[in-house]
């Protein structure tokens, strides 16, 4: 698998390409994760919203998204790694090109509890209590403005 990650737009997503991206986050978070929520909100089809991705356009293994927050915030989520390609490093793979893109810009993301050390490595820090969503608890996070230069990623990851 080419170590880089790829990015696109949803214009830019072909529809395989796109559907692959949903089936990964369904296969994790519906299925694996056994969440009951919406997972297509449509913040997938917003024009700034960018989806980064490891592994074939028809078949990633590792995701997340990028999108563009009013007052210029943006939010990484629904970063996720099939169960097949974890412990390979592929969440740090992602989350470091998620931030480059991101560059100076103050960034937020709700992370999974026991996700926090991870996120903290990239400098997010918790900005508010914890809350449970649909049964797994979550923490919101935020990284300020002026971080440009995000940790390099390690070789091994923490599962998602």
């Amino acid at each position: 698998m080419d170590g880089r990650a790829r990015r696109a737009t949803v214009v830019e997503l072909t529809p395989p390409g796109l559907y692959a991206l949903l089936k990964l986050r369904v296969d994790v978070f519906v299925v694996e994760q056994r969440c009951a929520y919406p997972e297509l909100d449509g913040r997938d089809l917003e024009p700034g919203t960018v989806h980064l991705w490891l592994g074939p356009d028809d078949a990633p293994v590792a995701a997340l998204r990028l999108l563009a927050e009013p007052g210029g915030e943006r939010r990484i989520g629904r970063v996720c790694t099939s169960l097949s390609a974890r412990g390979q490093g592929l969440s740090r793979r992602l989350l470091t090109a998620a931030l480059a893109e991101v560059g100076d810009a103050p960034c937020v993301l709700d992370a999974q509890e026991h996700l926090t050390r991870l996120y903290g490595e990239f400098g997010f820090v918790a900005n508010g209590p914890g809350y449970d969503w649909d049964g797994v608890l979550h923490v919101p996070m935020r990284r300020p403005s002026g971080r440009a230069r995000p940790i390099a990623p390690r070789e091994e990851d923490t599962g998602t």
